[in-house]
């Protein structure tokens, strides 16, 4: 009767342990099925990609005539308007020539307009028979002599302005200062870099895809982009064109596919994608270059 009892008591102590183990594998298999279910919608439905990026109009500042540096307007990570003056250069030189370029303009006008004068007297006096041919030949010349060099005086002089506008280094457009390589004494040299700089104007996402992922890819397709910096939301976008061609193409050292050791490799396409809807505080927010992933939407 006891060996009963004791059996009873075991098969009574068991069945709530399986029943709780098959519980626990019910609950996996619920959760692996999920997993599963999702992995495959996401596959068919979407083309990810992680190897994305942020970018914007970027430009370099540069000099456009020499000078030294005598005023730095702005910092880095500073926010400009569209024409504020950034660097400025020493100018003297400049407006020395612009000023000498407006007195010789303006001697040679005046010259030119007596010429002119002279050449309409002589002219009518040429129609009367007073004065000779050559008398009216040689008042033409004078005057058209006067004039072309007025002409190219007045370039010389635009010339000059444009020196002195060209001192005044200016934003643009609207947007942030990146880097500053301009300081205060420096030699400035027509072409060297003086102001990174990054415009507010608009921000884009350039997406490298498969080669093998191209065929289900169409420009107007929904895109959602996560940034990894800005982990609280996502923001929408669509596919807006293709590159012509693979980063590999315009990489710094090509591959040379003719040599004998050649190996395939998937190449990766870049994919521009305009994104929605964005305000002056997202652009803020989306720096240039920042590490974004996109799920395209292809069904």
């Amino acid at each position: 009767m006891s060996d009963t009892t004791a059996t009873n008591a075991a098969a009574a102590t068991a069945a709530p342990a399986a029943s709780k183990k098959q519980k626990i594998l019910r609950i996996v298999g619920s959760i692996a099925a999920i997993a599963v279910i999702y992995f495959v919608y996401d596959f068919i439905f979407y083309i990810n990609t992680d190897n994305a990026q942020i970018q914007a109009n970027t430009v370099i500042l540069t000099a456009r005539v020499s000078g030294f540096v005598t005023k730095v307007n702005v910092e880095e990570g500073q926010k400009v308007k569209a024409g504020d003056v950034l660097v400025e250069l020493d100018a003297k030189d400049y407006q020395s020539r612009a000023s000498q370029s407006q007195y010789d303009v303006a001697s040679v006008q005046a010259k030119a307009h007596d010429a002119g004068l002279s050449y309409q007297r002589i002219q009518k006096l040429f129609e009367q028979g007073a004065v000779s041919l050559q008398q009216r030949d040689s008042a033409l010349a004078t005057y058209q002599e006067l004039s072309r060099k007025q002409k190219a005086l007045e370039a010389q002089e635009d010339v000059s302005k444009n020196g002195v506008t060209d001192t005044l280094i200016r934003a643009p457009s609207d947007g942030i200062i990146a880097r500053k390589s301009a300081e205060v004494g420096m030699l400035a040299n027509p072409g060297a870099p003086l102001i990174g700089f990054v415009s507010s104007s608009s921000r884009w996402v350039v997406a490298n895809f498969k080669e093998t992922d191209l065929h289900r890819l169409k420009i107007g397709q929904k895109v959602k982009v996560s940034v990894d910096a800005i982990s609280d939301r996502d923001f929408q976008g669509e596919v807006e064109n293709f590159y012509p061609s693979t980063g590999a193409v315009f990489s710094l050292l090509p591959p040379d596919n003719a040599t004998g050791n050649f190996t395939k490799v998937v190449q990766r396409v870049p994919v521009r994608i305009k994104l929605d809807q964005i305000t002056p505080e997202d652009v803020d927010l989306l720096k240039a270059g920042l590490s974004v992933e996109v799920a395209v939407r292809v069904h």
